[in-house]
């Protein structure tokens, strides 16, 4: 297997961080532990790893521990943070292949879930939805390094296009237009 080419940063800092630093996990304040574990385990299908009463619980994808914190500590039956205000954008899932994305898409239209947008940005494809307490989330897929759209200067040149969903779809199975148009996007969100 080839050593992917590594980009030149467009600045990097004095004191880099570890090249092997990954993000760990992402814990989310939800408002209800069973509804937001509808929506993670039931639509998404994470794995219930510990549980917490109705305080704290703990997904995860292959056994890990967890990828993915909730708790209400500070947010039991709280609203979701006013637009305009500063915090989480979106927790991003990856996905290990187009197909598992693609998968990941049926199980959306068959819980009725509404994207926000679904993107090729040239180094990925990319759906983006809103979990049950209005968490930005993407799912997404990369694109082999080798495809990575890059600047005549050897620059990253990373883009936003309308993701075909019916393309998508293709990947292991199928969706008539229907499914895929009209309850899929939510008309003040669609990107």
């Amino acid at each position: 297997m080839a050593t992917p080419t590594r980009i030149a940063p467009i600045a990097a800092p004095a004191a880099p961080i570890s090249p092997g630093a990954r993000i760990g996990h992402v814990h989310l304040k939800v408002a209800d532990i069973d509804r937001a574990l509808a929506f993670y385990c039931g639509v998404l299908g994470f794995e219930l790893m510990q549980r917490l009463g109705s305080q704290a619980a703990f997904v995860s994808a292959g056994g890990y521990h967890h990828q993915i914190g909730l708790n209400t500590w500070e947010s039991r039956g709280g609203a979701p943070p006013a637009p305009g205000t500063t915090g989480l954008y979106h927790l991003a899932i990856l996905y290990p292949t187009r197909a598992e994305l693609a998968a990941a898409l049926r199980r959306l239209i068959e819980a009725k879930i509404p994207l926000d947008g679904a993107s090729d940005h040239g180094v990925s494809e990319a759906l983006y939805l809103r979990d049950s307490d209005d968490n930005g989330v993407e799912l997404y897929c990369d694109r082999p390094q080798a495809q990575w759209p890059l600047t005549d200067d050897g620059e990253l040149a990373m883009f936003t296009r309308r993701l075909d969903l019916m393309d998508l779809l293709a990947e292991g199975g199928s969706a008539t237009a229907a499914q895929v148009e009209a309850p899929l996007f939510e008309p003040l969100r669609n990107s």
